[in-house]
């Protein structure tokens, strides 16, 4: 027999096509005991269609909900679909006893793979996956060696905690790779770039745009394969000091997150009518397609 909801009252709020949940109406017409003898599978069943910060604030209502958030039915249908490989691909050594929530919490962490060179990470909110490669030893940088032109940065302003900056070059060229089973979607690459350099000066931040220049003369081009023979290419103008803005690169389809899917990448301005310089670079990103509408950062030119 289903369960009768006519004891509760539960209203469900959809804004930006997120649903929600009205606590007050929980407290207005549930008495304490009441919830309490609600089915912990009824329970379940509910939270199921909530997100997971949601479910989490839920599980703080009383026994019943926190027993029922704590579900592995729940929260495997918010991990993504092969998270088996994302473990064997992140985890040297990964408990196999740990229940499906404490995998989704794993999984939102900041996880460091291949010698510290890339972050990867679960969106806390979505379940979607996000892959950072840092500048340093992660992406392969022309001339990033010679301290004539390139110079590593100690910042906190990076996940990584170093960006590369370069003060000056005729030839310019930025080129990654990365092989990593990512979940089926749609994805898209970004470049995190700052003009200028940023520092603090009695406390505040302020920026140093003595090296910036020769960004406005030509665009950038930034180009995307795939091994599944995907590719895209576009270009545009550096322009602005002082913010770390996102380049959007491109996007690429994951049909099979069952295998790995590998993707090469570039980012070149290679005019040598004119030099170039005053720029940091920080990382190569890759974000679910639709975070370009969802997460304001990605202030993409």
């Amino acid at each position: 027999m289903k369960p009768s909801f006519s004891i509760i009252t539960i209203q469900f709020q959809s804004q930006s096509s997120t649903m929600g949940i009205r606590f007050s109406s929980f407290r207005s017409n549930l008495t304490g005991s009441t919830l309490g003898e609600l089915p912990e599978s009824c329970v379940a069943s509910i939270i199921g269609y909530m997100d997971p910060p949601q479910i989490c604030q839920l599980a703080t209502l009383n026994r019943a909900f926190r027993a029922a958030s704590s579900a592995d039915f729940v929260w495997e249908s918010k991990l993504p679909p092969n998270y088996h490989l994302l473990l064997a691909k992140i985890f040297h050594h990964f408990p196999i006893n740990l229940g499906k929530r404490d995998i989704y919490a794993s999984l939102c962490r900041l996880n460091t793979i291949d010698d510290g060179t890339k972050k990867v990470w679960i969106d806390r909110a979505t379940g979607k996956l996000c892959l950072a490669i840092s500048a340093n030893k992660g992406l392969s940088v022309l001339g990033v060696d010679d301290r004539r032109y390139w110079n590593y940065i100690i910042t906190e302003e990076s996940r990584f905690n170093t960006v590369a900056y370069l003060q000056h070059t005729w030839w310019f060229e930025v080129d990654g790779e990365v092989d990593f089973p990512f979940p089926a979607g749609t994805y898209s690459l970004f470049f995190r770039i700052h003009l200028g350099q940023a520092y603090k000066r009695f406390g505040r931040r302020v920026c140093n745009t003595e090296h910036v220049h020769g960004w406005d003369k030509k665009p950038v081009r930034f180009q995307l394969w795939t091994s599944d023979g995907q590719y895209v290419a576009s270009q545009c103008f550096l322009k602005g000091t002082g913010n770390w803005t996102f380049y959007h690169a491109g996007d690429f389809t994951v049909e099979d997150g069952n295998s790995s899917t590998k993707v090469k990448f570039s980012m070149t301005q290679i005019d040598c009518t004119h030099t170039k310089g005053g720029l940091c670079l920080d990382s190569a990103f890759i974000y679910p397609s639709e975070f370009k509408k969802s997460k304001s950062f990605l202030n993409c030119s």
